[in-house]
């Protein structure tokens, strides 16, 4: 399966692939001498020549570098897989404290693999020939190079260590890297043409992947880490070899750009089995999950041939030749095992529904955090109390000269709801936190990938171990709400009161003095003085009680909302606040992680984030 960063990059590149396609092809350099080393040299200076490069015997590989390639430059820096590399070097720094080293590990790998190949020759496609005891491998590693290098026969396994050969120098540091010795580097003694089509090609003959020696295995399989590409080669009997296809192609379905498989020994088979058994090889291919390089499309090249009779070697020549006159290669598998790693770390980034908590679950913790600290039972006091000041203000003398007597006679029985003791209060209360902490916590974590909700949980686990102190402070006497204002209205009132009081004391001053003979004789008027003052007093204060319903009430609405606000603070502060900048963090690491699938789309989204935290 194919990069999707660089899905528009690979089909421009599959349709120059397909413009290069029928030309003809260069002149076949592997015919030419070659030397293998100290044997060949003596037979040149025997001969009188004086040149080594005998007929028959390879010319040594030196393995010292070129100067420096005058087409280094040439295919220019891929600015797409450096944001790529980029993207995922930025994201395992963000990620290292919150995910898992083993997590992290293949996505170092992917940078490290990367950094090393960059920093070599650009100029040259590394392709290995890999494939089972019998295949023939090596025979076709022959037939391209033109000449015997890697040995071949009947006993097995024939190859026992990988084989280099490049058709151009400079390619040292790249065969180190595959810790192939000197003494098993070949290459081709060139032509006065030159290396032709396969300039900078490196072919890699590796050992049997299905060999019994286990060092084998172990060092195809190294090497098929850093190589640019592969040529898998496969025979009519063993083409559907179950270790095959479950251990190598269905793991690497996304390197299929860089993959070709090759049916090999198709001279043992009559015409029409042979495209037959190809069909059956491209039906388990797709089973495989590998995109077919077929019909235009970006993918691996199948191809069908024999390596001893040389029928279709041709055509593979020229895919090479193709594939390294292109110098791609190299960066198409770094974006490979880019999708790869992206797509193993897909569980620690990718979230499973929506992300970040809603107003709803902000106003509902706040809620919590106010039925914990009491917000709704401090605005009815305070809204009773607004009412018991207006009343002993503005009630009669008499009554609140017994109030008075009252609080003389049994000092000390302060009203108090009933229900549970201040421990049990208490202890509610701190339920009431951790549980309010508990649901915001899961409310934040939900969707989230499982180390990022461990994060958010842990965040607001933190800020709840002082939490429900906090919140006690806000409800101590020291910041209990000051004395309840008094209106405008409130001195009328009084004076209406004292008013009806004094007529009360006038009647009765009145009424005495008949009684003594002090006044004349006239019950009436004082009677009716007294009745004024004794019923004038009770409907004022009835109407002072009207009057203090809305400002009590209002006095009461504001205490709970100012507890409300103090206590959603504490917890906005100490909760929301951390768990916020876990999220902003996970934020972060997923545009960074959407950066390395894709760096257009990625930027996109990260600049439309930055304008919108720029609107405010």
């Amino acid at each position: 399966m194919t990069s999707t960063a660089g899905h528009t990059q690979q089909t421009e590149e599959a349709e120059e692939t397909r413009e290069g396609e029928g030309a003809p092809p260069g002149p076949d350099t592997g015919s030419g001498a070659w030397d293998d080393g100290l044997i060949a040299r003596r037979a040149a200076l025997a001969s009188g020549s004086g040149q080594p490069g005998v007929s028959g015997f390879p010319a040594p590989y030196s393995g010292r570098s070129a100067p420096a390639d005058a087409d280094a430059d040439a295919d220019g820096a891929d600015d797409d897989l450096t944001a790529r590399l980029d993207a995922l070097r930025e994201l395992t720094g963000l990620s290292r404290p919150r995910v898992d080293a083993a997590t992290l590990a293949e996505a170092g790998r992917v940078l490290d693999d990367a950094a090393d190949r960059r920093r070599l020759s650009r100029r040259h496609t590394v392709v290995a020939l890999a494939g089972a005891t019998g295949s023939g491998k090596s025979t076709l590693f022959n037939t391209l190079a033109g000449v015997t290098i890697s040995d071949t026969g009947v006993r097995r396994p024939t190859t026992s260590a990988a084989l280099a050969c490049s058709w151009t120098d400079g390619a040292a540091g790249l065969l180190d890297r595959l810790e192939i010795p000197g003494r098993l580097r070949r290459r081709p003694v060139q032509g006065p043409d030159g290396p032709g089509p396969l300039d900078g090609l490196v072919l890699i003959d590796l050992p049997d992947h299905d060999s019994a020696a286990v060092e084998h295995r172990a060092q195809v399989d190294r090497v098929l880490a850093h190589v640019d590409a592969v040529i898998w080669v496969v025979d009519p009997e063993k083409y559907g070899d179950a270790l095959l296809h479950e251990r190598y192609l269905r793991p690497m379905a996304g390197h299929a750009e860089v993959t070709f498989v090759v049916l090999n020994q198709v001279d043992r088979l009559p015409e029409d089995a042979a495209d037959q058994v190809l069909d059956d090889l491209r039906r388990l291919l797709d089973e495989d999950g590998i995109a077919l390089g077929e019909h235009g499309e970006p993918g691996a090249t199948v191809l069908a041939l024999s390596a001893l009779t040389g029928d279709g070697v041709g055509e593979l020549r020229d895919c090479l030749g193709q594939l390294t006159s292109e110098r791609r290669a190299a960066a198409r598998r770094i974006g490979a095992d880019l999708d790869a790693a992206a797509d193993r770390l897909r569980p620690a980034y990718v979230p499973t529904g929506r992300v970040g908590l809603s107003e709803e679950a902000r106003e509902e913790f706040a809620d919590r955090l106010a039925e914990a600290v009491g917000a709704a039972a401090a605005g009815q006091a305070a809204e009773r109390a607004w009412r018991r000041n207006a009343g002993r203000a503005c009630g009669t003398p008499w009554l609140r000269l017994w109030r008075w007597y009252e609080a003389r006679r049994a000092p000390g029985t302060a009203e108090r709801p009933s229900g549970d003791t201040p421990g049990d209060e208490a202890t509610t209360a701190r339920q009431r936190v951790e549980q309010a902490v508990r649901v915001v916590a899961d409310e934040a974590a939900s969707g989230l990938p499982t180390p990022w909700a461990d994060a958010v949980r842990e965040a607001a686990g933190r800020g709840a171990e002082g939490l429900p102190e906090a919140l006690d402070g806000l409800t101590a006497p020291e910041s209990a709400p000051a004395r309840p204002p008094r209106p405008g209205w409130w001195p009328v009132a009084v004076l209406a009161q004292v008013s009806m009081t004094l007529l009360q004391v006038l009647g009765g001053i009145w009424l005495l003095g008949q009684v003594l003979g002090v006044f004349t004789p006239d019950l009436l008027p004082p009677v009716l003085l007294m009745l004024a003052g004794i019923l004038g007093g009770p409907c004022v204060e009835y109407g002072s009680r009207l009057a203090a319903r809305g400002p009590a009430r209002r006095y009461g609405a504001d205490a709970e909302r100012a507890l409300r606000d103090a206590a959603a603070g504490c917890g906005r502060a100490r909760v929301l606040d951390p768990v916020a900048a876990e999220l902003l963090r996970y934020r972060e690491v997923r545009e960074q992680y959407a950066r390395v699938l894709d760096p257009v789309v990625g930027a996109a989204h990260g600049n439309a984030r930055a304008a919108v935290r720029a609107s405010g």
